[in-house]
C-alpha cells in the first residue's frame, strides 16, 4: 500500500470557493476524486470521514452514491471534450442528467436545459440545443459542462482545473461565472488548480498541497499576503508581475518527490531553501492560528517569511 493522500482535513461553507492549489502530483485531483467515490482500480480509501449536510456520505453503498452524484455535489472534470459525449448532442445530455437527478420531465425538463445554456452564457441556447460537442470552442464546451453540473441542483461542485486549456479571456468568464453562481445559488465550490492567480481572483479560503498533505491553509487575503510556508511562497514567487521585467522567472528548484519515496522528516526539505536539521528528521503537523495554519516548524517564529 502506497499512501497518495493523507491527513487531509478541511470543511467549505455553503456559497463558499474553497482553493486547493499545488504542483502536478501534489494529490489534488485524488481528493476531489476520493470525496466523489470515484477511486478506481486499485486505488482505496483506507481511513477518514466524509460528510455532507452532516451526513457520512463514505459509507454508502455503489448505488446510493451514484444517486448523490449528480445531485447533491457536481462534478466538471479538467477535459470538457473527454467529458461530453461526442455521439449525443448537448441538448440530449443535458436533459438526459436532469431527467436523472430531478423531477422535471418532457417540456419542462427542455425549458431547464436551455435556461441553464443561458445562464452560463451560451448565446442562441435553445438553437444550440441541437449541436454536439464538436461545434462548441473549447470555452463554450466548458461552460456546458458546468451546466451539466448544475442540472441536478447540487449543493456543491467540485472543478477539477476547469480553466486549464482555456485561454484567459476565457478563463476570467468562467471564474466570474463560477463566483456567481456561489453568489445567486450559495452552491459551494471546491476549486482544484495549480495556478495561484486563480485561487487569488475566486477563493475565499485555500489549502496548499504538498506531497499528499496539506501544507497551508487559510484565507485568501492572509495566505497571498503573508504566507507561512517556504513553498506557498514558493509559488507566489513564480507568478511573473505585469509590468516587472524579469531576465528569467523565479521557480521552486527540485521536483514533487515520488509516492512512496517521500523523505523522511518535512517531505518539501530537499527543495526548502530555509531547511534546517530538524526538517530533516521529524515532520511538522499543521499549527498556528485557527483560521491560518501552516505545516513548518519555521512558521510560528516567522522566519519562513
Amino acid at each position: 500500500m502506497v499512501p497518495l493522500v493523507h491527513g487531509i482535513s478541511f470543511d467549505i461553507r455553503k456559497g463558499e470557493v474553497l482553493g486547493i492549489v499545488g504542483e502536478s502530483g501534489a494529490g489534488k485531483s485524488m481528493t476531489g476524486t476520493a470525496i466523489t467515490g470515484l477511486l478506481e482500480g486499485a486505488l482505496v480509501r483506507t481511513g477518514g470521514e466524509i460528510s455532507l449536510n452532516g451526513r457520512r456520505i463514505d459509507t454508502l453503498s455503489a448505488r446510493e452514491m451514484a444517486k448523490i452524484r449528480g445531485a447533491e455535489i457536481g462534478m466538471v472534470f479538467q477535459d470538457p471534450l473527454t467529458s461530453l459525449n461526442p455521439v449525443f448532442t448537448i441538448g440530449r445530455q443535458l436533459i438526459e442528467t436532469i431527467v436523472q437527478h430531478t423531477e422535471l420531465r418532457g417540456a419542462a425538463a427542455f425549458d431547464e436545459a436551455v435556461s441553464l445554456l443561458q445562464q452560463v452564457g451560451i448565446p442562441a441556447a435553445s438553437e444550440r440545443m441541437d449541436s454536439y460537442p464538436h461545434e462548441f470552442s473549447g470555452g463554450m464546451r466548458q461552460r456546458v459542462v458546468i451546466a451539466l453540473a448544475l442540472a441536478g441542483r447540487p449543493q456543491l461542485i467540485i472543478a477539477d482545473e476547469p480553466t486549464t486549456a482555456l485561454d484567459v479571456s476565457i478563463q476570467a468568464q468562467i471564474i466570474m461565472l463560477l463566483k456567481k453562481l456561489c453568489r445567486e445559488r450559495g452552491t459551494a465550490v471546491i476549486l482544484i488548480t495549480h495556478d495561484m492567480g486563480v485561487i487569488a481572483t475566486t477563493a475565499n479560503r485555500v489549502a496548499v498541497m504538498y506531497a499528499g498533505r496539506i501544507v497551508e491553509n487559510g484565507p485568501v487575503r492572509d495566505v497571498i499576503d503573508n504566507a507561512r510556508h517556504p513553498y506557498t511562497r514558493g509559488l507566489m514567487k513564480s507568478i511573473p508581475e505585469i509590468g516587472h521585467r524579469l531576465r528569467r522567472l523565479q521557480q521552486i528548484d527540485g521536483a514533487m518527490p515520488r509516492a512512496g519515496n517521500l523523505p523522511t522528516g518535512c517531505s518539501f526539505w530537499p527543495r526548502c531553501p530555509v531547511a534546517f536539521d530538524r526538517c530533516r528528521v521529524e515532520r511538522p503537523e499543521l499549527a498556528g492560528a485557527a483560521d491560518h495554519t501552516a505545516a513548518c516548524w519555521l512558521a510560528t517564529d516567522g522566519i519562513a517569511s
